[in-house]
């Protein structure tokens, strides 16, 4: 197995693990006879965990090397998949999630330094495509969870199994991860590694990404039968339709970003999403607002990536400003579905994607920060990659 595809893989068995989750909640909840308060908190206690263990997963990497960290913490994320299934009452359920979280959050920053560093290797854009095969592997977790849910399947046995089969992948594919070659004079990360301004620069482009992406994933189906009309089948094929095309363009991104270059690329991707948002909002039967969602998940398939490898390369390590840039998009989409909502309740759905569509402005006029910067020390050439 190539480098590539080692860390394609490991990419698709993270999205499996959190789609896989996602469809099983529902089981847990009746388990475990929760109220939406308690299971509100329980679910928190995911973002929780994820924020303490973002920024010290840089520092973990550059102690035991980036291989052998994304090897154990993507082992420890499938494995914390069984554990909220297997909580006996709501105190262990928190704790479940919390190291489920945490565990998300830390793999998420190493796996995408690796890929920053092997983009670096193989001298070309990858991590777009890397992102869409997570979106694929986070559907197919998703379409084998709701099949085991409408069969009736326990969800601990469900995701037990699950976990094993994901470990496996993740063990086969750890061993032809890039081995660690770290350039001399890089200081070694801070131990909690906050956003340092460079980064909080860049994490601007990747806030109004993520925001626009948490808020139709997460509103696309309300928005279509509060405002369009559509019946259940029709709004849930809103969402699919989203984040398919958000899959499919970003599977397809790193040919469209070696074309444009990262700069043209994020405004291009800006102007098509704000051209959705513009036609969610003025869509009033569900064949234009499928359509809006749909140019909404082509136009920012391609900013998350691009902006996790800017960070990569603009931060003191990969992992730092990784870890610095995750930070700031997961904090954007925990906020996205919230604001939304709260625009939403407090004056309309249109005005609600009125303002994401404005996001999405102000995405494309900060795009330049984006060009890359002079080559520093922590650029210099890593030994060459084995050919993916």
């Amino acid at each position: 197995m190539s480098n590539h595809r080692a860390i394609a893989a490991v990419f698709v068995a993270h999205g499996a693990v959190g789609g896989s989750l996602a469809t099983r909640v529902p089981w847990i909840q009746d388990h475990l006879h929760l109220g939406p308060g308690t299971l509100g908190l329980a679910l928190l206690c995911t973002s929780a965990g994820a924020f303490i263990g973002m920024p010290l997963a840089s520092r973990l990497a550059y102690r035991f090397g980036g291989r052998a960290a994304t090897r154990v913490l993507l082992a420890l994320w499938c494995g914390a998949l069984a554990l909220p299934a297997l909580a006996p009452a709501p105190a262990w359920l928190f704790a479940a999630f919390l190291l489920y979280g945490a565990a998300a959050g830390m793999c998420d920053v190493v796996m995408n330094a690796q890929a920053v560093v092997l983009e670096r290797h193989l001298g070309r854009s990858i991590i777009s495509g890397l992102h869409g095969l997570w979106c694929v592997g986070s559907l197919a977790g998703g379409g084998i969870g709701a099949l085991a849910a409408q069969a009736g399947i326990d969800a601990r046995l469900h995701l037990g199994v699950t976990a094993l089969v994901l470990l496996g992948l993740g063990a086969v594919a750890g061993r032809d991860l890039l081995p660690d070659s770290s350039p001399a004079g890089v200081p070694a990360p801070r131990r909690f590694a906050l956003p340092t301004r460079a980064i909080l620069v860049i994490g601007l482009v990747g806030f109004c990404g993520t925001f626009a992406e948490g808020a139709s994933s997460n509103w696309a189906a309300v928005y279509l039968t509060e405002v369009a009309a559509a019946g259940p089948g029709v709004a849930a094929a809103g969402y699919m339709t989203f984040m398919l095309c958000m899959a499919g363009a970003r599977l397809v991104g790193d040919r469209v970003i070696q074309r444009l270059g990262p700069v043209t690329a994020v405004r291009a991707g800006g102007i098509v999403a704000a051209v959705g948002g513009a036609i969610v909002v003025a869509a009033r039967t569900p064949v234009f607002g499928i359509a809006g969602f749909a140019l909404l998940g082509l136009g920012v398939a391609v900013i998350v990536p691009l902006v996790f490898a800017a960070a990569g390369n603009a931060g003191p390590t990969p992992g730092e400003g990784v870890a610095g840039i995750a930070t700031i998009t997961y904090l954007s989409g925990l906020t996205a579905p919230a604001v939304t909502g709260w625009v939403a309740g407090g004056i309309s759905y249109p005005a609600a994607f009125a303002m994401v569509t404005g996001v999405m402005v102000l995405l494309t006029l900060l795009a330049p920060v984006l060009r890359p910067a002079p080559a520093g020390p922590h650029a210099a050439p890593l030994a060459p990659a084995r050919r993916s």
